[in-house]
């Protein structure tokens, strides 16, 4: 245990351990807990879809919803089904896809040590067959219709597609009807071996276990295993870069009109801890321009542009970021002039505000502080190599240190004219009385 590393925040130790196989594990006992949280990420989702297979030279595109498609058919092995096996350790188990990550976790108040090696089994042990790939088509083809059906992902997902056309992240995450058809059971293999390399994986352990012992059941078990050689596997966009489309619309069966403004980041994100206080930043920026504290949301509140639908979020991800302003409107013109004026006019808005923004702090501090409660906030916050390995518990810390110039410095630099997007679903004229 030679690479263990040690982090002490709030009286509580992360233990940090990098195996020989590259896999990076993160353990952080809470023995007065009755519960213990897992889980197990590879740094791979719906973005990384072209990539040189091994043993070939040039790049290869594969159907988009790939890797979702692939979470869904980890569980399901030859003589097994991963589910079924946690249920009969008392576990609840679950999966996700992002645009960039994929995670698979584990809930459990008995057989912690099982479950662990049950998790670290299944995600490294691939089966597919053209047999079990096709039945799983109509299962998520199911999915995908479910979600074209939600007025809030259209929203959502037509604002991605105004600012990312033409790339990988115009893709819903999980891909098309037509799209999952194409998946193969090769095309599943392939994808597997170049991304679900332990060197490009994290686990992340957090509940009722003893430290010692969890280590060495990992390290066991790892070592059981044969993988290929380290190798760092390839991502290809540079989403900065892409074109921008400054509006789109389209009609559904709603009752009222929806809206969502895009704030496309055209900057360089800073590697490393320096990209997580970054995050932080804007998340202070938006709070202090969108939130229900200000006198521009009690304005626009007022004159009836927003409800209490009106939201706003911003999200950093590998190669990209990007804040997003959305709700309900009886008026959209006003909505979309209203928004981007705050925007456009954040420093003069901010540069001056200095006890709103030491309140923003303190309320931000606050919710961080009751997220550590949660094991499972702990454990799914963790971003990996994304911002070198910082937890939750190295968030506080940054925001306590900033400083009103920084937030108004960070603002000249994300909010750009030419990088503001409107996406807009009304309601069918048909369906207007």
């Amino acid at each position: 245990m030679k690479d263990l590393a040690t982090t002490v925040r709030f009286g509580e130790t992360i233990y940090t351990l990098k195996l020989p196989n590259g896999l990076t594990v993160n353990l952080l006992a809470r023995p007065q807990y009755h519960k213990t949280y897992g889980v197990l990420t590879t740094n791979y989702g719906s973005v990384d879809t072209t990539f040189i297979p091994e043993g070939q030279n040039e790049p290869v595109t594969y159907p988009a919803g790939i890797a979702h498609f692939l979470e869904h058919k980890m569980f399901d092995k030859e003589d097994y089904d991963a589910f079924d096996l946690f249920g009969k350790y008392g576990a609840d188990s679950n999966a996700f896809t992002s645009y960039t990550r994929t995670s698979y976790m584990f809930s459990t108040t008995e057989n912690a040590q099982a479950c662990v090696t049950t998790l670290l089994d299944f995600v490294q042990t691939p089966y597919f067959t053209d047999e079990k790939v096709n039945k799983e088509k109509g299962i998520i083809d199911q999915e995908i219709k479910m979600y074209e059906d939600n007025p809030n992902w259209g929203l959502f997902s037509g604002i991605v597609k105004n600012m990312y056309p033409q790339t990988p992240l115009a893709l819903d995450i999980a891909g098309t009807s037509q799209s999952i058809q194409e998946i193969t059971a090769q095309d599943l293999n392939e994808c597997y071996a170049h991304f679900y390399r332990p060197e490009n994986m994290n686990l992340f352990l957090v509940g009722n276990f003893i430290v010692d012992d969890m280590i060495s059941l990992i390290e066991e078990n790892q070592a059981e295993k044969e993988f290929p050689p380290l190798t760092s596997p390839q991502y290809q966009f540079d989403y900065t870069k892409t074109d921008l489309l400054p509006y789109r619309m389209e009609e559904r069966d709603i009752q009222q009109p929806k809206t969502i403004i895009g704030i496309k980041g055209l900057d360089q994100v800073p590697a490393g801890r320096a990209g997580l206080f970054y995050y932080f930043k804007i998340e202070i920026l938006m709070q202090l321009l969108y939130s229900e504290s200000t006198p521009q949301y009690l304005a626009m509140y007022n004159q009836g542009v927003i409800d209490d639908s009106f939201d706003y979020d911003f999200l950093l991800e590998r190669g990209f970021h990007f804040a997003t302003i959305y709700g309900n409107t009886k008026d959209p013109q006003a909505f979309v002039k209203q928004v981007i004026q705050i925007a456009e006019n954040a420093v003069e808005t901010i540069q001056n505000q200095t006890e709103a923004f030491e309140l923003a702090k303190k309320e931000l501090v606050g919710r961080l502080i009751t997220s550590l409660d949660s094991l499972e906030s702990i454990a799914n916050n963790y971003e990996g190599e994304l911002f070198a390995g910082a937890t939750l518990f190295d968030v506080i810390p940054l925001i306590e240190k900033m400083e009103l110039n920084e937030v108004v410095e960070v603002a000249q630099q994300f909010i750009k004219e030419e990088a503001i997007s409107v996406y807009q679903i009304f309601p069918k004229e048909d369906d207007i009385q």
